[in-house]
């Protein structure tokens, strides 16, 4: 799995040097809370959405996986594949390049985001993300799920 996305840092960090007027498409809850943002995995047609969450009842539980032997990195979110399940990630790199920052679009309660093979939905629960895969993400400040 570290393997994985290591590799998965390591092609969004060549993808931001080989188009840097690219802007990664993103999203954010109206609190700001959630935030996610699709990064494609060259030289693949593959992409993966990569979600984080400011403040939850698990954050610190999550962190403390991430910076425990063997891993020992620095940042934790949540991993969606175009192609399968989503699951908690850890990384100790660059997601993306600083200028190549996502492009976020806020996303009202009760709307719908789509990009590539993803679709979001924003509601007073939480933000619910899918692959067209059928497997997805469920995020809110209690809880999370991935399928």
């Amino acid at each position: 799995m570290l393997t994985r996305v290591l590799a998965a840092a390591v092609c969004a960090a060549a993808f931001a040097a080989a188009a840097p007027a690219a802007r990664l498409p993103g999203v954010t809850t109206p609190s700001r809370n959630i935030t996610c943002f699709v990064v494609p995995v060259r030289p693949t047609a593959h992409s993966n959405l990569l979600c984080t969450i400011r403040a939850a009842s698990y954050t610190v539980a999550l962190q403390r996986r991430c910076i425990a032997p063997p891993t020992q990195l620095d940042w934790h979110g949540f991993q969606l594949p175009d192609s399968g399940r989503a699951r908690v990630v850890c990384s100790g790199g660059l997601l993306y390049d600083a200028r190549d920052r996502p492009a976020l679009q806020r996303l009202a309660y009760g709307r719908v985001w789509r990009q590539g093979p993803y679709t979001c939905r924003s509601r007073l629960t939480g933000l619910t993300c899918t692959a067209r895969s059928g497997h997805g993400l469920f995020l809110s400040r209690s809880s999370w799920r991935a399928w």
